[in-house]
């Protein structure tokens, strides 16, 4: 595991929540590669607490899959084999679709002119070549039109689902032809929006979602061989 940043203290009001969040936070963005062990040493500097509340909080995220338990040796991130990436690809499309249906339902012009701006901006970012802010901007896209779906219990779930893979979805290289598919289907993407055809555009989130099946594969298969251990 890298070397983590210290500093960073938790107010003790919020002591149990926050541990959750921080740690969940630190997976999702990749600071916690897939397979890496959890350094509880490191983790209770970095968050000025006791190994206690930092146990629970393990206990908390080996529940939702992010963390494996490892028998008397500790936790480690965990990792995903290629089928279970592609089911829960699976499933992360077809909420993304429903979603999209929803929102043309509902989905205010401002609403809409804030996504559309985001887009301009991303595709600014592409075009400059700049990935951090590309996938930045991609990602509130989608949260955006998740959130338009007005259905608190579909985005839930969403969210359970997409941060066990959200930092190799959103911030994976990819090939020139990749990325520029991408930003077309985000063009039709924002098209299907304003004339609130949720039909098509479901059709479309499907078929975006499901194309980053092989590029989040290969990166979780790299994170492996990476932090490959003996443990098993």
């Amino acid at each position: 595991m890298n070397k983590i940043e210290t500093g960073l203290g938790i107010n003790r009001r919020y002591l149990h929540d926050e541990v959750v969040d921080r740690m969940r936070d630190l997976i999702r963005s990749g600071e916690l590669e897939p397979r890496a062990r959890i350094n509880e040493g490191e983790l209770t500097e970095r968050f000025g607490i006791s190994r206690t509340p930092l146990r629970e909080a393990i206990k908390i995220l080996a529940t939702e899959g992010l963390l494996e338990l490892l028998p008397n040796r500790g936790a480690r991130v965990a990792s995903l084999s290629q089928s279970e990436i592609e089911e829960m690809i699976e499933v992360i499309a077809g909420l993304e679709a429903t979603a999209a249906e929803l929102a043309c339902r509902t989905i205010t012009d401002a609403r809409i002119a804030e996504i559309s701006r985001d887009h301009e901006t991303m595709v600014a970012a592409w075009k400059a070549g700049e990935e951090s802010a590309y996938f930045a901007l991609n990602r509130k896209i989608h949260e955006a039109i998740m959130r338009a779906s007005g259905n608190a219990t579909l985005g839930g779930i969403y969210e359970s689902l997409s941060g066990r893979i959200q930092r190799s979805r959103y911030a994976v290289h990819q090939t020139a032809e990749q990325w520029a598919q991408s930003v077309s289907q985000h063009e039709q993407m924002i098209s299907l929006l304003r004339m609130r055809d949720g039909e098509a555009l479901a059709r479309l989130m499907r078929l975006h979602i499901r194309a980053r099946t092989p590029v989040i594969a290969q990166s979780f298969g790299t994170a492996h061989r990476e932090a490959s251990d003996p443990v098993s």
